[in-house]
């Protein structure tokens, strides 16, 4: 089969429509406030490029996984992400360049992590799956929840980057402490 640009546009609005008000688009605006957005933006699409990957592969196993254990482990791990992000010490502007290329790197690694474990099992990536399932046209699918999830991510990164600047960095450092913390009680709750 011929790539399908109907099946492309519907899927593409589908996922982006869905992705708007969900956590990991929160994270990735509170990831962004936090330093640069193009480190935020690549750890960000390559998380989404993978889950994209598993969706498409896996199509429908996914749902067989026991949710408790997806939302127990993604609870845990925003808790830490909390912790990190309340003890984490503001970095100076004026860093050297090996450090400033170390602190890029660790940028895009927590963007990936933080995305990564918290679109395990989420709605889009669950829509992708099915949609896989439904349409047997992986190709097309993958571009399509891919690209909607990119142009959102974007989005995200672009008005968190903005809000970085107009709020007291350790200010909105706390509150990006406290967000995670709320993503982790919230994932903690879906498991009771």
């Amino acid at each position: 089969m011929g790539f399908d640009w109907g099946l492309f546009t519907s899927v593409f609005f589908l996922i982006a429509v869905t992705e708007l008000p969900d956590k990991t688009i929160f994270a990735t605006l509170v990831l962004a406030s936090q330093g640069s957005p193009l480190p935020t933006f690549l750890g960000v699409a390559m998380a989404f490029v993978v889950q994209s990957v598993v969706a498409i592969l896996f199509g429908q196993v996914l749902g067989l996984l026991p949710p408790q254990v997806i939302q127990g482990v993604a609870a845990f791990l925003f808790f830490v992400f909390s912790y990190s992000m309340w003890t984490k010490k503001p970095e100076s502007p004026n860093a050297g360049s090996p450090e400033r290329s170390k602190r890029f790197f660790q940028a895009a690694l927590n963007s990936f992590m933080v995305i990564f474990i918290a679109e395990w099992g989420d709605l889009t990536q669950l829509a992708t799956a099915a949609l896989e399932a439904k349409y047997h046209q992986g190709l097309t699918i993958f571009l399509a929840a891919t690209s909607a999830l990119w142009v959102v991510t974007a989005l995200a990164v672009v008005l968190g980057s903005q809000l970085g600047k107009w709020i007291d960095p350790a200010l909105f450092q706390k509150i990006a402490a406290f967000s995670f913390a709320c993503v982790g009680f919230v994932f903690l709750v879906k498991i009771f």
